[in-house]
């Protein structure tokens, strides 16, 4: 019997990044998922935090060399892997001189969102989606976590909704209140506008704040995980309307790790056994 393939897409990454909510949960639920048969890949961005003599990060020249063109301008795709042996996982990095190599995450020293973090979820979602290709791995789950990650569904709808290796994928959108007092700026839906994306589909970024975006990547989904236990008025307004399948917050803790990863990984067998949706 083939194993599945789940694709896993987070923000952040322990041991990588300082231990947060996101970081932990995609730190060890793709370890468990693999431990459960499924075949796995997991993607991150290369922050300029991450010290990559430490953390061993070598570039992969085979997949590294191609230019994404965001708003007009062309920017190297850098791709680079770590190994977490504990976990006996790889972790792919999406690189770039310009986005990840200032030694901050989201914010500036004066605790400033910086001007181009839309600019770098633009690049950080298509570089992972072309780098897949590269692969040649067609996922049948992609998991993905954390508002970096929310043009992910969008784009896998839309633009890559046709490609052989996509066309078949659920996708799966853990939705984590961070930063929601954000907002994008009005060009955003100009820098994601690319083939297979109609006007209809660009009204979904017509007022691009940060619920906005988390609610664009659930109606894009196949499935949508309650990842923080916080209220958000606009998402769960969202969320009590909407038709998807659906899995509720729990708690993420050494003591219920086990219980934790069985309901996720039964939630994709139920995910792959449905069609693939569209948008709701």
């Amino acid at each position: 019997m083939k194993k599945a393939k789940v694709l896993f897409i987070s923000q952040e990454i322990m041991p990588f990044l300082e231990a947060t909510e996101v970081g932990k949960i995609a730190r060890h639920l793709p370890q468990g998922t693999q431990e459960r048969g499924k075949e796995i890949r997991t993607f991150m961005p290369r922050f300029g935090v991450v010290n990559e003599r430490r953390n061993q990060l070598h570039e992969v020249i085979r997949l590294s060399g191609m230019n994404l063109i965001i708003d007009d301008n062309d920017h190297p795709l850098i791709i680079k892997v770590a190994s977490i042996q504990s976990a006996r996982m790889q972790v792919y990095f999406i690189d770039n001189e310009e986005y990840f190599q200032r030694k901050m995450v989201f914010r500036d020293a004066k605790e400033k969102y910086f001007k181009d973090n839309e600019d770098r979820m633009v690049f950080f979602c298509r570089g992972v989606l072309e780098t897949v290709k590269k692969l040649g791995w067609p996922p049948d789950v992609i998991h993905c976590h954390g508002w970096m990650t929310a043009l992910i569904p969008f784009f896998v709808k839309t633009s890559y909704k046709d490609d052989p290796l996509f066309k078949n994928s659920r996708v799966v959108y853990s939705s984590y209140l961070q930063d929601m007092e954000e907002t994008f700026t009005p060009s955003l839906a100009k820098k994601i506008k690319m083939d297979g994306i109609g006007q209809e589909d660009m009204k979904l970024f017509k007022d691009p704040t940060m619920a906005n975006l988390h609610i664009a990547a659930m109606k894009m989904s196949d499935g949508i995980i309650k990842g923080s236990v916080e209220k958000h008025t606009a998402i769960d307004n969202y969320l009590k309307k909407c038709n998807k399948p659906m899995l509720a917050h729990q708690p993420f803790s050494e003591e219920g790790y086990d219980t934790y990863l069985d309901s996720v990984n039964e939630f994709y067998d139920e995910l792959m056994e449905e069609e693939p949706a569209y948008a709701d």
